[in-house]
């Protein structure tokens, strides 16, 4: 068996992280989400994988690279334009040849894996058995109409009213009947070719598609709420591994990974929480739920619940929550500029909501709660 892994969507509502990294790159608990995925295929036996990709692929090559440090073997396979699920099927062939594949959005977040939903389509061989979930919004999705044998009835892409609320979730095995019903399918409305509408012509011809209910965890992670929460689910696995320069002053209480080359100076760090490698954490507090990346620096800051990419930097930042700051992000507070003259005409304006550089005013950051969110690259100075 292969594996197909689809990460070429532009991840628009996952803006201002996607205009600078692919949105498959984005971590959790301090690794990709395309690296999750990966080991999850991985972990079902599967290790010859092609990963379809738009325009982005020198960055997520970068990062994976031929797939050897995970126990795989990568093959990047190059989607011009974003012409649909089945499309990437099509253009995957020979790659695939006459293998039975396991296709998997690259986006997805299954941490318990789907090691028995693979077993079970070894063990039967449907031409395509799908992973559905139960959604409270299933007119988002592709729906299955699913008989209590569990074979499928019929499958609609996000329909209006739909007869379930099982939907696709992402993860898909497949024989090679599927590049059949790929070749025999039209474009969709939308000028793509729906994955559903090529599964739909298997069980209109009389072929046996399955359906596996997944009742564990998941997540697709599109949006910044979304990798936040699967941030925490992810951060609740944790084994203490606390591999790091720490003082003796210091407090780490726990779930807690501390990576090689870090250190900790007078802080205290409350797990579930991970601190990267080379990272610098200086009288702060690190609270629950945070997963700070790689040659970092924290001094005199206070957050939880939150994410912190590589080689950011906070100094004097207090009572952020639920934040995600980008790569070698820059954020701090800062003495407030002095005073104008009485006999100024007029005050300064204050700085745009959301300025990129500059100083901010409003509520001390020192007293109160705050939520960022900051791309990659931002400089942020918040008067004290």
């Amino acid at each position: 068996m292969k594996a197909l892994v689809l990460s070429g969507g532009s991840g628009t509502r996952l803006r201002p992280f996607s205009y600078s990294m692919p949105k498959q790159l984005i971590p959790i608990a301090n690794k990709p989400v395309l690296e999750h995925v990966l080991t999850a295929i991985r972990d079902i036996g599967v290790t010859d994988i092609g990963i379809v990709v738009g325009n982005q692929l020198r960055a997520i090559s970068a990062a994976l690279g031929d797939g050897s440090a995970l126990g795989v073997r990568s093959t990047y396979i190059q989607q011009t334009e974003p012409l649909g699920l089945a499309h990437c099927v099509a253009i995957a062939r020979d790659f695939l040849g006459d293998d039975d594949f396991v296709m998997y959005l690259g986006d997805n977040m299954l941490p318990e894996g789907v090691a028995a939903v693979a077993a079970e389509f070894r063990a039967k061989r449907p031409a395509a058995q799908v992973v559905v979930h139960k959604v409270p919004d299933p007119q988002a999705f592709g729906v299955a109409e699913v008989a209590a044998d569990g074979s499928v009835l019929r499958l609609v892409e996000k329909p209006a009213r739909p007869r379930t609320d099982l939907a696709l979730i992402g993860v898909y095995f497949f024989t090679p009947a599927i590049h059949e019903a790929v070749s025999a399918i039209e474009p969709s409305a939308r000028g793509e070719l729906e994955i559903t509408d090529a599964i739909q012509w298997l069980v209109a011809r009389g072929e046996t598609v399955r359906a596996s209910e997944y009742s564990g965890y998941w997540k697709d992670t599109g949006r910044v709420e979304d990798v936040l929460d699967c941030n925490r689910e992810v951060l609740r696995t944790l084994t203490r591994s606390v591999a790091a320069d720490v003082d003796e002053v210091s407090e780490i209480t726990g779930p807690v990974v501390v990576e090689p080359g870090a250190r900790v100076v007078r802080s205290r760090i409350e797990g579930p929480a991970i601190i990267g490698a080379g990272t610098l954490v200086e009288d702060s507090h690190v609270g629950p739920h945070t997963s700070v990346g790689s040659h970092c620096v924290l001094r005199d800051t206070r957050l939880d619940d939150s994410i912190v990419l590589d080689g950011a930097s906070l100094s004097r930042v207090r009572g952020l929550y639920g934040s995600v700051i980008g790569r070698s992000a820059a954020i701090a507070t800062v003495p407030p500029p002095e005073a104008a003259p009485e006999a100024a005409p007029e005050a300064a304006p204050e700085a745009a909501p959301g300025a990129a550089t500059g100083v901010t005013t409003g509520p001390r950051m020192a007293s109160s709660r705050h939520r960022l969110v900051v791309g990659d690259h931002t400089r942020i100075e918040v008067a004290a």
